[in-house]
């Protein structure tokens, strides 16, 4: 599937476990980190405890992977790749690609260095340019910057559901944790 992408599997997988029906998880049963839901959108029928991790694996590499065009980005970077993979898993791709294109413009130094992009979420055409002209400018310690962004911005935003629905404040810690890395 490539290398970047069992990487990144490998990464999240680790984090997410196995089984597990919290009472304050909105999502439910989940198994390697797929809730019911997703898994049965997917087409998996069987008992969640017994879903097989290759099943899990096809769905976080058609359902995350892909759809936040993250082979493209591993290609510049994999560390990037990962940690947008890893938020696209457990706060959903629409979400990693705001943290992702938000940091971007906050750092084009007014539109000097490349030109604003929507903020919608979707990782297409124009984010992927917008990264490369990035790098192209900031380097090494552009790379680094950008995750602390992304990091801090993904920290914020637990805080956040964690504010606004005291349910949520059974994981805050965990993901502190285990995601804000």
């Amino acid at each position: 599937m490539g290398i970047a992408f069992d990487k990144a599997f490998e990464h999240t997988v680790g984090k997410e476990g196995g089984y597990s029906n919290h009472p304050s998880d909105r999502g439910g049963e989940t198994m390697w980190g797929i809730t019911i839901a997703v898994a049965r959108d997917y087409g998996y029928s069987g008992n969640m405890k017994e879903m097989p991790i290759e099943t899990a694996k096809e769905i976080y590499r058609k359902r995350y992977w892909d759809k936040a065009n993250l082979t493209e980005i591993s290609k510049m970077s994999e560390p990037l790749a990962s940690k947008l993979f890893d938020i696209s898993v457990n706060m959903g791709v629409a979400r990693a690609g705001i943290f992702f294109q938000t940091a971007l413009n906050a750092f084009n130094q007014q539109e000097k260095l490349y030109n604003d992009i929507l903020i919608d979420g979707d990782i297409g055409r124009n984010s992927l340019a917008a990264l490369h002209s990035f790098y192209a400018k900031r380097g090494v310690s552009g790379s680094k910057v950008l995750l602390r962004a992304i990091n801090c911005l993904q920290g914020a935003f637990y805080i956040e559901i964690s504010q606004t629905r005291k349910a949520n404040e059974d994981f805050t810690f965990g993901w502190f944790l285990n995601r804000v890395d």
